[in-house]
């Protein structure tokens, strides 16, 4: 049975003190389709995330606090037989089903993900969007792409793991190893706010340095520690 005849999407959403952003994310879903099924696994908010997303219709279910064990929690309560990830600061195109449908026409297809834009005009969002499809050509993409799979190759890998870092990266190899992963011609909206307030060069630094070590071999557990933080 094709993608197009069988439709069922479950969107699953990990959020943590989202207050300010999760609104207009799930404001942006909610104009595809009242179809879908939309999942927000809160790790622990304070500042009304629940709220906002009970108030738009979403189902709320908690979590522990990091992004890989959300999104795994969200994804075996879900009921759709395609999964789409999306961070709690992204806004779809309103052509996104279509554009999921039309990839995974091709059974040889079992995920895939979006181009990204960085909103504002600051030089390192400017700078961030340059360098994502430059990434992409590299073979790495990240969660903030809006990844989306099929739910029998998600069970099949055994999902995202509970990682404090790189847990995306870690789906995707796993996922290219069993099947065709895909990059279609839409680009999702993501919030810049990680470059703001803080020195873009430090952060930029930082994360060059992670992911080296990540590449050479050093377990996303171990770089989670360095790094001090268990989300991202």
């Amino acid at each position: 049975m094709s993608f197009r005849h069988a439709p069922r999407l479950s969107i699953i959403i990990p959020a943590l003190n989202e207050g300010n952003s999760i609104g207009p994310t799930l404001d942006s879903v909610s104009k595809l389709s009242s179809c879908l099924e939309v999942i927000v696994v809160d790790g622990g908010s304070d500042d009304g995330t629940r709220q906002i997303a009970s108030a738009r219709d979403a189902t709320v279910i908690a979590s522990e606090r990091g992004r890989g064990l959300q999104m795994h929690r969200g994804a075996y309560a879900a009921q759709g037989e395609v999964l789409w990830f999306l961070h709690a600061d992204t806004i779809v195109p309103a052509d996104s089903l279509d554009q999921i449908a039309e990839a995974l026409d091709d059974p040889r297809v079992v995920a895939g993900n979006f181009g990204v834009r960085f909103d504002g005009q600051a030089p390192a969002a400017r700078f961030m969007t340059w360098l994502y499809p430059h990434l992409r050509r590299l073979g790495l993409s990240y969660g903030d792409s809006a990844i989306f799979v099929r739910r029998e190759a998600y069970e099949q890998i055994g999902g995202f793991k509970p990682f404090p870092i790189f847990e995306d990266l870690e789906l995707l190899r796993e996922l290219r190893m069993i099947g065709t992963f895909v990059h279609v011609p839409a680009a999702v909206v993501t919030s810049s706010r990680r470059f703001e307030g803080c020195s873009f060069a430090i952060t930029f630094t930082r994360w060059i340095v992670m992911q080296l070590l990540y590449w050479l071999g050093v377990s996303p557990r171990r770089l989670g520690r360095f790094y001090g933080t268990t989300s991202r």
